[in-house]
């Protein structure tokens, strides 16, 4: 896809970081743009910033992890614009903590945000876009963390190497079935986003339990500042609107915005392929 200009995008996640910077590449291309979020006051802030720049803009309350709000996002969209173009299935949230100490509800909070929002996206938007048999995009949000491993938050890249997983195979589906409909996998380094008050935000049925006596253990304290440290010290967000959209461009399947991050994902591929065991070393060094 080349010309956005009056096409239709709809964006998870919008109030905030990645998602807000997609709405204002998507504004400064002359598309329609549906930004869709669970924060409310988030989400009005953000509108109110896109409307001074693009009046096709509307704003959609959605929790991710609900199906239904999947739907009805789709149904507002195309009630309003007629057509989805881009679909940017981008919502996620992160938590940190050793496996066997996060409560499961905090496994149950990340698999729906990060995992089954992806695959409800997919499973909404794909039957819109083949419908209606115009070249369109989907381009999915994942991470670095979900071609390489590390020590940090072991859930963030169990869902991420998810979503990495499930966007191959579905594009190797659409490409099966000669569907007008391209796939983007976005793998992200660290970026100055709010990535790390995704709390704040969690739907009821995911709330903290204060009574949880993991919640005021020091390992949640330094798992919380070692997220908020790694993404306040990653690249500013400026630009990476652009990045996306030029991958988009050119039917880049994978989107990586950190080069330095390329030998540890060689590294994985080469300890598989010749049965190396992983060394925790490398991250010593």
């Amino acid at each position: 896809m080349k010309d956005f200009k009056n096409k239709t995008a709809v964006i998870t996640g919008a109030a905030n970081g990645i998602g807000l910077e997609l709405a204002r590449e998507a504004s400064k291309r002359g598309m329609n743009v549906v930004m869709s979020d669970i924060a409310e006051k988030d989400l009005e802030k953000a509108f109110d910033e896109i409307k001074k720049i693009n009046e096709n803009v509307i704003k959609v309350i959605t929790d991710v992890t609900v199906y239904e709000d999947m739907e009805k996002l789709a149904k507002i969209s195309t009630e309003k614009f007629g057509s989805v173009d881009l679909f940017f299935n981008n919502a996620g949230v992160v938590v940190p903590g050793p496996i066997w100490e996060i409560p499961n509800n905090d496994i149950d909070y990340i698999m729906k945000s990060n995992v089954y929002s992806i695959a409800y996206g997919l499973k909404v938007f794909i039957p819109l876009m083949t419908k209606q048999n115009t070249p369109a995009h989907i381009i999915n949000t994942a991470s670095v963390a979900g071609l390489l491993s590390s020590p940090g938050m072991p859930t963030y890249h169990m869902t991420k190497f998810a979503n990495v997983g499930l966007s191959e195979s579905v594009n190797y589906q659409l490409q099966a079935a000669g569907s007008k409909i391209k796939m983007s996998v976005f793998c992200p380094g660290f970026i100055q986003t709010d990535l790390h008050h995704c709390d704040e935000r969690r739907p009821e049925r995911f709330r903290i339990d204060e009574n949880n006596p993991y919640y005021s253990s020091q390992t949640y304290k330094d798992g919380l500042e070692r997220a908020e440290q790694v993404i306040v010290t990653g690249i500013p967000i400026e630009g990476i609107g652009k990045k996306v959209f030029e991958a988009i461009e050119n039917e880049k399947f994978y989107i990586l915005t950190h080069p330095q991050y390329e030998p540890v994902i060689g590294l994985r591929v080469k300890n598989i392929l010749e049965n190396t065991n992983p060394d925790i070393s490398i991250f010593k060094k």
